[in-house]
Formats: C-alpha cells, structure tokens, sequence
C-alpha cells in the first residue's frame, strides 16, 4: 500500500486518499484525509500531521474527535502537534485530531449524514466500518482501513465525558494488554479503568489488530480545560519518551492514581432537574447521598445514594435529566 494523493490542494495542503508513512521522506508532513463525501460530492476532509524520524522506530497514532462534543481531546492532539514541532523526533508519530467532522459542526457527539433514512451515529459503536454500509459505516471503513490501520504499531485515542457531565483525566485500559497497562500508567491519570474492551470501539479494535491502545478521557465535553489538556499532553510525551520516540525520561505522576474495574452509573429515576452532593474524586460510601432530584416547582422528588462504596468519576452538570440520563458515576476496585 502507497501513500495515494488525489492531485488536489486545499489551503496549501496535498489531499489524499490513502496514506502509508513508510513511503513519506524524513521531517514533518501535513495532509487533508478524503473520507469520502456528502451528498453534494463534497468530501469529508480530516486533517492529519505526520512526524517522521531520520532514525527508526515504532509507528505512533495519535486520534481525537471521534466524538463530535468532545474538544478537549481534539485541542490536546492540537497542542502535541505544536510541541512536536520543536523537538527532534525518532520513529514516527501521526496525528489525526478531529475525525467526527459532520458532529462537530452539529454541536453533536453523533456523525450526522444527509441520508433522509439514517439517524445520528456514534461513531465509536461502528469501528472498523463497512465499505458497502451507510455512510457512518462507509465513512468509518475509510477511516479505518485507509489512514489508521496501515499506520501504527501502538495507538491512542482522545475523548472526554459526553456534554452535560464531567470527567477528571482517565483512562481506559484492557490490563491483559501489558503494553497497554504501561501506556495508561505513563499518562499520569487521576483514574484508569481495567477495560477489556467492547465491538465497535475504537481502542478495542486496536488492540485486537495487535496494536496497543489506549482510551483517555480528557475531562468534560465542550468546556476547555486547559489544565486537563496540558496534563494529557505530558502524558502522551511521557509514553513517547518511554517507547524511544522522543529524548527525555518520563514524568513521575505527584499523586496516586486510582485504578479499578468496576463501573456503576447512578441513572435519574424521573425526569427533574439534578443536583449533584458530590465532588469528583471524592469517595463515597454505600449509602452516602449522592445527589437530589427536583421536579417542575422545585419540590424534592427523589434522592440517589451511592449503592456501594467508590470515587466519584463523574456526575452531571446539567440539571435537567430525563429518565435513564447519568447522574452520578463511580469507579470501584
């Protein structure tokens, strides 16, 4: 497989249609993706930065904006983008950091098509895509087979909490995957999870094509946190530094993180407007109240308690929930 360019220029920038980085001259690179097109022939243009070593070394993939409400992630693969142009590479590092584009410019974590018969797609439920399905399916396939497959030997993958709730810096993991383990521990999370994975995910997909990877959730959607990007660049730094791709040693985390493999979601039994008692990180014991529901007029409706112990990994910051919407969620050994 060879790099494939179309021939066209956008904003000064070569558009391809497939990419191999093995075949691309040593230094930095910057390319317009085509992931197929829309329903006016418009294509699907993903912006994808390629450093490339003069010595040898692991192939690295850095993705983001899988999810179309979720910044923090895409503004962290910018930032790395502007911190690894000033330094001296080995191996190389690829960059895609917005591949959701139709939800990012719908305010929406879904792929939105202009198919009259198809809804709204979350797109990290149809990993590795189908080149004769619809167009989620047909844009992922793309995607995948064509840009990040080809291309890594370890990979990451940046997200953060849906809109409407908060997450601290965390990381999924599936703990059969040493490799994976050790990449989760190098960012110097607040939280991982022991994740085996799920169809259709991204970083499942990853790690079952032999390639190490990891999910990292970079706190909440469509609110920018500067702090959380600066940290979760740092860490994806330290896995380079540790796999030989940058010079350096990595980073000492100043705090324990918390690590478990049990996941409980505390759901809004009715609809009413939600006010968390509960900070992020704290820990919390079977029974402890969590948070209180109010309907219309303001009256006391419900009362969630935490149904075991755990730390706060999350909760809402939209009051209004609807039946079945998270209210709080907890990590547990």
């Amino acid at each position: 497989m060879a790099t494939v360019r179309s021939g066209d220029i956008v904003q000064g920038k070569s558009v391809i249609e497939q990419l191999n980085v093995l075949d691309l001259p040593i230094g930095s690179h910057q390319f317009w993706f085509q992931a197929g097109s829309n329903a006016i022939a418009q294509p699907y243009l993903l912006p994808v930065t390629v450093f490339k070593g003069a010595q040898e070394g692991p192939r690295v993939m850095v993705t983001a904006g899988v999810h179309g409400d979720e910044l923090n992630g895409v503004l962290s693969a910018q930032q790395l983008i502007r911190s690894l142009g000033n330094v001296e590479v080995k191996g190389t590092i690829t960059i895609v950091s917005m591949i959701n584009l139709p939800g990012m410019l719908n305010h929406s974590r879904d792929f939105h098509s202009s198919d009259p018969d198809a809804s709204p797609s979350n797109l990290n439920r149809f990993f590795p895509g189908n080149a004769n399905g619809d167009a989620a399916n047909r844009f992922i396939d793309a995607v995948w087979c064509k840009l990040l497959k080809p291309n890594a030997d370890c990979a990451i993958d940046l997200h953060t909490q849906t809109s409407g709730a908060v997450y601290p810096l965390y990381v999924f993991a599936d703990y059969r995957l040493p490799e994976a383990l050790q990449m989760a521990r190098l960012m110097n999370p607040d939280c991982i999870l022991d994740d085996p994975g799920d169809d259709g995910v991204l970083e499942t997909l990853w790690n079952r094509s032999l390639v190490p990877s990891i999910t990292v959730e970079v706190g909440m959607g469509k609110v920018t946190q500067q702090a959380l990007i600066d940290r979760s660049v740092e860490g994806m730094e330290n896995i380079l530094k540790y796999i030989g791709l940058l010079d350096g040693e990595p980073t000492q985390p100043p705090f324990e993180c918390r690590e478990g493999k049990t996941i409980t979601s505390i759901r809004a039994k009715q609809g009413g407007f939600v006010l968390p008692q509960v900070e992020l990180l704290s820990d919390v014991s079977s029974g402890d109240i969590v948070a209180l529901q109010y309907d219309a007029f303001g009256q006391l409706v419900e009362t969630y308690c935490a149904p075991n112990d755990g730390k706060v990994l999350s909760f809402n910051v939209d009051s209004m929930r609807e039946p079945g919407a998270l209210v709080v969620r907890l990590l547990s050994d």
